[in-house]
C-alpha cells in the first residue's frame, strides 16, 4: 500500500508544489497522475523515491513511514521502486545488454546473476535481439524499452514512469503504453504521471487529477478531465 496523509510540499516558503494531499494506492493498482506541467505531478513522485521531503504529513510506503528511513535503509527502497523517465537516461557506449546490466552491477548482484536475470528481463519488453545493440542503433521506442527492462532489473513492487512517451511519436507510444499494461498484469503496482490525455483515455484505468497541487478528482476508471 502507499498512501500520502495530509502531505504539503513548500519550496522556498512562498511556492506551494502540493497541498492538503491524500491518497491511497493498493498493490497491483495502474494509477495515471494527469496534470498539466507545473501542477506537482513530479513533486509527488519525487516524495515516493524519498528525492523530496514532505514539509508536512507523511508518505507511506508498505507500512514504512519514509521519513524515517535511515540514509543506509534508502538504496534498499529505491530499489523496490523503478522507475523509468522522458529522455531515456541510456549510457550511450553501452549496449543494450550492458546498460540493463549496469543496474546490477552498481548494487553488487554477482555475474551469475547478472547472466540469469538480464536476458529474462530483455525478453519481457521485447528486445531479446538487441543484446549487443548501442542506444545511437535503437529507435525511442526501443531505447524505452531499455530504460523500462533496466528498472525492472530489480523485481520492483512498483514503477513510476514520469511522461515516458513525451518523446515518442503515437505508434511508439501505444507500444510503450501496452509494456506497462502487460508489466502491471504481472503484478506490479504502475504509477502513470502525463498528460497525455489520449494516453489517459486509451488506458481507462483509475485517474487521479491535479491541479495546483491540489488532488481534484480521483476515479476509479477515469478519463483525462481537469
Amino acid at each position: 500500500m502507499i498512501e500520502y496523509r495530509d502531505v504539503d510540499k513548500v519550496y522556498d516558503k512562498d511556492l506551494k508544489a502540493l497541498s492538503n494531499i491524500n491518497i491511497k494506492i493498493k498493490p497491483g493498482e495502474f494509477v495515471s497522475i494527469v496534470g498539466q506541467s507545473g501542477t506537482g505531478k513530479s513533486t509527488l513522485l519525487k516524495l515516493l523515491t524519498r528525492e523530496e521531503f514532505p514539509t508536512a504529513g507523511r508518505v507511506i510506503f508498505y507500512d514504512i513511514d519514509l521519513g524515517e528511513l535511515s540514509k543506509k535503509e534508502l538504496p534498499f527502497h529505491r530499489r523496490r521502486i523503478g522507475v523509468i523517465f522522458q529522455d531515456f537516461k541510456l549510457l550511450p557506449a553501452r549496449t543494450t545488454y550492458e546498460n540493463v546490466a549496469f543496474a546490477l552491477e552498481v548494487s553488487g548482484k554477482s555475474s551469475d546473476e547478472i547472466k540469469k536475470n538480464v536476458p529474462q528481463i530483455l525478453d519481457i519488453v521485447g528486445l531479446g535481439n538487441k543484446f549487443n545493440s548501442y542506444p545511437r542503433e535503437l529507435s525511442g521506442g526501443e531505447q524505452q524499452r531499455v530504460a523500462i527492462a533496466r528498472s525492472l532489473v530489480h523485481h520492483p513492487e512498483v514503477l513510476i514512469a514520469d511522461e515516458p512517451t513525451g518523446n515518442l511519436d503515437i505508434i511508439n507510444t501505444w507500444e510503450i503504453i501496452d509494456l506497462l499494461l502487460k508489466i502491471n498484469k504481472l503484478g506490479t503496482t504502475v504509477v502513470l504521471a502525463t498528460h497525455d490525455k489520449e494516453t489517459v483515455d486509451r488506458i481507462s484505468r483509475r485517474v487521479i487529477a491535479i491541479d495546483d497541487g491540489r488532488v481534484i478528482r480521483d476515479q476509479e476508471q477515469g478519463k483525462y478531465m481537469l
